[in-house]
Order: structure tokens, then sequence, then C-alpha cells
């Protein structure tokens, strides 16, 4: 099950668990859609390629709450 990160792993923005601007890799690395742009769409971190998070519904985010664990810039991102 997906992690569902509360922040951009570059730029450290609140994302919102539901949102469509919101980009990840195979490893779950997580980025808002403006610094997955400027990335080219490739993790800075294993150099995969940044897609769409799916969205979890509303009505299961209570069962199965998004994380609250913040991941913070390792280097730099672009």
């Amino acid at each position: 099950m997906l992690e569902i990160r509360p922040n951009c792993e570059c730029c450290n923005k609140d994302l919102e668990p539901n949102s469509n601007e919101v980009m990840i890799c195979t490893f779950e690395c997580t980025f808002c859609k403006d610094c997955s742009e400027k990335m080219s769409l490739v993790c800075p971190n294993c150099g995969g390629e940044l897609v769409r998070r799916p969205i979890r519904p509303t009505t299961l985010l209570q069962k199965y709450p998004a994380s609250t664990k913040r991941v913070l810039p390792k280097k730099e991102c672009f």
C-alpha cells in the first residue's frame, strides 16, 4: 500500500493526499508537479520515471490514512 507522503521531497511543499498534482517514482519518492516538470519527470534519487500518484478514495483515507512522516531533500533536485 502506498504511503501517500505529505510533502514534496524537493521544495517541501505540502501535498494533499487526494491531489492530482503529485508525482512519484517506483520507490515512492514524492514530488509536486512543478518540481517534477523541472526535473524532466526523472527522479533525482533513483533516476526512475515520475508518474502521477494514484488517489486513495476519501472514504478509505479514514481507515488507511496518508503518512504524516515528511521526507526532506537529501540533495539538490535540479
